[in-house]
């Protein structure tokens, strides 16, 4: 469900080359999202040989232009309270406990991530995201769009220190070249599904891209 975002933000900006900083990775996953492949409605993205293949349902599907686009992931940050690094067998078993035994699909799913992120893991930072977010914004490097994203740390988060991250990222893409992307409810009485949101500098009015399932098990591409 990320992948489209992502897109659609390359596609509007025109940017070729993009820096990621995600708050709240975990092990990193997300991180490494342009070395997956995926099938939609429209067409196939990304490596054609990669490890893990990924699809889903499509409620309204993602429009063939966006999967025309190919930005470079120059750079790959995350800032974690207590991040896994995945080259270790010992942190690979426990975020791997958390999956049913049952779940067969889940469980080989986990696998072809793990092998498709070892082969060149992100930095994975330890430390509150809302302290550090300002440090890292600050140290980019030119030459290449940045990309804020979260998919569940808001929900861990007081009103003020959401403030705090939404005041970091509006102090730098006023700055340099950014956009943000979030993962939250789409309304106050809405509780079936995540909205989609992204934020594109300098003129970052709040767009609301998709819908999706909690797990990403189906997508509703909203965007024109």
């Amino acid at each position: 469900m990320l992948v489209p975002c992502f897109l659609e933000i390359a596609r509007k900006t025109g940017v070729e080359i993009v820096d990621l900083i995600e708050l709240g990775p975990s092990a990193g996953f997300n991180l490494v999202w342009d070395r997956y492949h995926y099938r939609y409605a429209h067409g196939e993205w990304g490596e054609a040989d990669a490890p893990l293949r990924l699809a889903g349902d499509e409620r309204r599907p993602v429009p063939d232009r966006l999967l025309r686009i190919v930005p470079q992931v120059r750079r790959r940050r995350g800032i974690d309270l207590s991040p896994l690094d995945l080259t270790r067998p010992e942190d690979t078993l426990l975020l791997k406990s958390f999956v049913w035994a049952d779940q067969d699909q889940r469980l080989d799913r986990f696998d072809r991530a793990v092998e498709t992120l070892r082969r060149d893991p992100p930095e994975l930072e330890r430390g509150d995201a809302v302290e550090r977010l300002p440090q890292l914004l600050a140290d980019r490097e030119p030459g290449a769009l940045t990309i804020v994203f979260q998919t569940a740390v808001r929900g861990y988060l007081s009103n003020a220190q959401w403030k705090r991250i939404l005041n970091a990222v509006d102090d730098a893409g006023r700055r340099f070249p950014l956009a943000f992307v979030s993962v939250s409810r789409p309304a106050a009485d809405e509780h079936r599904y995540w909205g989609l949101w992204t934020r594109i500098w300098p003129d970052p009015e709040k767009r609301l891209l998709a819908h999706a399932g909690f797990h990403g098990q189906w997508l509703e591409w909203l965007a024109g």
